[in-house]
Parts: C-alpha cells; sequence; structure tokens
C-alpha cells in the first residue's frame, strides 16, 4: 500500500514531467539523437519487449520498426481488456489497432504475463530516472507487476531526455530500478552507480 506521502510526490512529478513534455518542441530532434543509442544498447539481443510510445512520451515507434528490419523479434504490451500484464509479438504497423487509452498494440495472438521470460532485453516507460536506476514510470503499476514475470539476466532499460535524470525520485519497496537508461546525449549504467 503507497503511503499518501509517497503517493502525491508521485502524482506532483509525473504532472510536472508531462507538463515539460507537452511543451517540448525539440523532441523530434531528441528522439533522432537517441535512436542509435537505443539500438546499440540492443545489440546482440534476438528478442526485446518494448511499448509503443504515444506523444509525449519519447519515440519508440522507430526503434521497433530497426529492430524487426534487423530480425530482432519484438514483444509489446497488450491493455485493452487486461488488468494482469499480457504480451503480444510484432508484426508490423498493418498488424496494430488502438488498445487501451488509443495506445497501439498488436492484432497478434494475445501471450500470458510469461511470454515476457522469453526476452533477454526489456524496454520500461518512465517519466523521471535516476543515476542510481530508480525509475518513476506513468502510474497503475503495470510494469511492477510485468517485471515479475521476465528472465532473471534480462537487461531492464529506459529511455528519457537528459533533463529527465534527476537527484531523486519517490520509490516504493516493489518499483524495481532499471539497468540501463538512454538519453538522446549519453547511456548510462546504474548499476555501476548502486552502493
Amino acid at each position: 500500500m503507497q503511503s499518501s506521502g509517497q503517493l502525491e510526490a508521485k502524482s506532483l512529478a509525473r504532472a510536472g514531467v508531462l507538463a515539460a513534455r507537452r511543451a517540448d518542441t525539440t523532441r523530434e530532434r531528441a528522439d533522432a539523437a537517441r535512436l542509435p543509442r537505443l539500438l546499440d544498447a540492443c545489440a546482440g539481443h534476438a528478442t526485446v519487449a518494448c511499448y509503443l510510445s504515444v506523444p509525449p512520451e519519447p519515440d519508440t515507434t522507430h526503434l521497433i520498426a530497426a529492430l524487426q528490419e534487423h530480425g530482432v523479434a519484438v514483444l509489446l504490451p497488450v491493455l485493452a481488456g487486461h488488468r494482469e500484464p499480457a504480451w503480444a509479438w510484432y508484426a508490423g504497423l498493418a498488424a496494430l489497432c488502438p488498445g487501451w487509452h488509443g495506445i497501439p498494440e498488436p492484432t497478434t495472438p494475445t501471450l500470458g504475463a510469461q511470454a515476457l521470460a522469453s526476452c533477454s532485453f526489456v524496454w520500461v516507460s518512465a517519466l523521471q530516472v535516476t543515476a542510481h536506476g530508480d525509475r518513476l514510470g506513468t502510474g497503475g503499476g503495470w510494469y511492477d507487476r510485468a517485471l515479475v514475470h521476465a528472465a532473471p539476466d534480462a537487461v531492464i532499460a529506459t529511455l528519457v531526455s537528459d533533463g529527465e535524470v534527476v537527484p531523486d525520485v519517490p520509490v516504493e519497496e516493489w518499483d524495481r530500478p532499471v539497468d540501463l537508461i538512454v538519453t538522446p546525449t549519453r547511456t548510462l549504467s546504474p548499476m555501476a552507480n548502486r552502493s
């Protein structure tokens, strides 16, 4: 159970980040600068879990297309009608449909939460992250529930803007830190910064 103080701190942080993202006029440039770093991070991984971004999130659509072009199997969340995590394999833009809150999701067969264990690399969404890998998610706890099913040695990564790497974020005991952070200008490995 979240404390009211932590809940309020997370809500305020989320509102601030979302407002800043909506006002950002450099998003397309930042996305283009970040894409080569995202692809480098995934190098050597045959199965990658990702999410389809929607504005004003940092873009993942070009990453997913590039991974597929290079023969990487990409697993995407299926949110519509699922309280528990569910997934489906990406099969191109033509095999997507609007899902929960209009977020695109695959029309390929839906798989259960355990499908995540087949991926050696997992991209998770974040609004802010610390150099130690503490992540402020978008709320709802979907990835908190999903990551329980990740392979123990899977790389958990997130992509944010440079200004969204901050000294501190409110966290709860169940919040899993990320192993890799990619911004338009740098790639950070929080494991080296954890005490």
